[in-house]
């Protein structure tokens, strides 16, 4: 079974699967993490949707690329969770599952190419307390240390 975060589904409401691919990313005694600005203002782990026909782990190492400008090695998953939420820049009512990897940062090749993103190097006790969702929150408190 997998665990579910955040809110639950509203009854009536039709959610369309969103399976998507995150990673925790140690270095240093810091994680890598994203901000996202308009329209979530928000901490997260890098990643996001894999698209159709791409396979996991090709998304991994996209979505890390676009939204820090990071490289990373030696992906290896952790576990997975379930959200139910609304995505305002799709216009999208999501059940999003997540599958969560950690991974190396090699090495930055530039900024992020995603718009409004940001790269931040935080420590785990600031990453715990500025992550948006708790499913990202309760895999770097397990898998972070």
């Amino acid at each position: 079974m997998i665990r579910r975060y955040g809110e639950v589904p509203q009854n009536g409401q039709r959610y369309k699967l969103r399976p998507g691919v995150y990673a925790i990313l140690p270095r240093a005694g810091k994680l890598l993490c994203t901000y996202q600005g308009d329209p979530h203002f928000e901490v997260q782990l890098p990643g996001g949707g894999i698209d159709p026909g791409e396979h996991p782990l090709n998304a991994l190492h996209r979505e890390v690329f676009e939204e820090t400008g990071w490289r990373i090695a030696a992906p290896r998953k952790l576990g997975a969770f379930r959200r139910f939420t609304f995505m305002p820049d799709y216009d999208l009512w999501a059940e999003k599952l997540c599958h969560i990897y950690l991974a190396r940062p090699v090495r930055p090749h530039g900024p992020p190419t995603e718009p409004g993103h940001m790269a931040l190097w935080l420590s785990v006790e600031e990453a715990l307390a500025e992550l948006y969702n708790d499913g990202d929150a309760d895999f770097v408190a397990r898998f972070a240390f």
